[in-house]
């Protein structure tokens, strides 16, 4: 008898062509799902089917109130090492198995680099102003000999460090536990967390998500940074008090702010950052690449085959 294998939040509709799924022919019944269900309820009565969930990074929350109404679920795969949504000792005690993918290294410092010219040279607002008929209507610094303040320097934070020095910035970082050692390596400056933001002229997270970097930046973190200095975040979107950033834009405590991820997504219709001032805001793609996604499902498709002939995959532990 074939599996059930449901492939949630497939928004671009691309699960399918990103991978060869032909492994899985009678041997499952794979259906993608394009739209993002967000009530309890609602995703329990659709996933309660299958046997086999791949959850594409955290779009689709697994608590344990959740794992524990689906009976039927034997194997959840989340794309990517680690899933901070996905209760793993819940879904341990279940006996579900839960196991992870590969990544490519690139994409999300990529998209940061982007963010942070666009913010800076203020790129949306001339193209739309352009569009409209205008011609030249801000003014933006330049990146040559400013600061950039890493907060964060694991394998992204160094790579934005490296590009930085490229575009002949000075370079800070500060994070809990970074000693000088790991900066010097890094050909980088650990300063305070209150220096940090002091002297950046342009500040990126690149922490995890954890009970000690939810809120971590907020109201007295943008006022350090200033009216001049700008914030990008392309981690996780509770490690910065939102409503604080939105204040802050809207009476131009910091010059402007570059964001991909956010507390509630998909963002809201009503949430103050969406008419929030001199913002660039993309909809948490720093992931979102050809090369990650045929890994992404690549992966996915090797864990599904590896776990029916019950030969090892890739075990998230449960301390994840």
């Amino acid at each position: 008898m074939s599996i059930r294998v449901a492939v949630l939040d497939d928004y671009q509709s691309v699960a399918r062509s990103s991978a060869d799924w032909t492994p899985l022919n009678d041997r499952a019944e794979v259906t993608f799902f394009s739209d993002h269900v967000a009530d309890p309820d609602d995703l329990v009565r659709r996933l309660e089917p299958f046997e086999v969930v791949v959850a594409m990074r955290e779009r689709t929350p697994f608590p344990a109130a959740i794992l524990e109404r689906l009976p039927n679920l034997a194997l959840l795969v989340t794309t990517g090492a680690f899933n901070a949504a996905i209760d793993v000792p819940a879904a341990h005690a279940r006996g579900v198995v839960v196991c992870g993918t590969g990544s490519v290294p690139h994409t999300t410092a990529e998209l940061t680099w982007a963010l942070i010219l666009a913010v800076t040279r203020r790129v949306p607002a001339e193209d739309a102003a352009l569009r409209a008929g205008q011609w030249q209507t801000t003014i933006g610094p330049e990146l040559a000999g400013s600061t950039l303040g890493v907060i964060g320097l694991g394998n992204i934070g160094k790579r934005i460090a490296r590009y930085a020095r490229a575009f002949d910035m000075n370079v800070v970082a500060w994070s809990e536990n970074l000693t000088d050692e790991r900066a010097a390596e890094a050909g980088v400056e650990r300063v305070s967390k209150q220096e940090l933001f002091e002297r950046a002229d342009v500040a990126s997270v690149h922490l995890k998500l954890s009970e000690r970097t939810t809120n971590l930046i907020g109201r007295a973190e943008l006022e350090l940074l200033g009216p001049r200095g700008y914030l990008v975040n392309t981690s996780r979107g509770p490690i910065v008090d939102e409503y604080a950033l939105a204040t802050a834009l809207s009476e131009a405590v910091i010059a402007g702010a570059a964001l991909d991820v956010f507390s509630v997504e998909p963002l809201p219709a009503d949430h103050p950052l969406r008419v929030a001032p001199n913002t660039v805001l993309t909809p948490h793609i720093g992931y979102v690449s050809v090369p990650m996604y045929e890994r992404f499902f690549g992966d996915a498709v090797e864990n599904i085959v590896s776990w029916l002939q019950g030969a090892p995959v890739r075990v998230i532990p449960a301390e994840s």
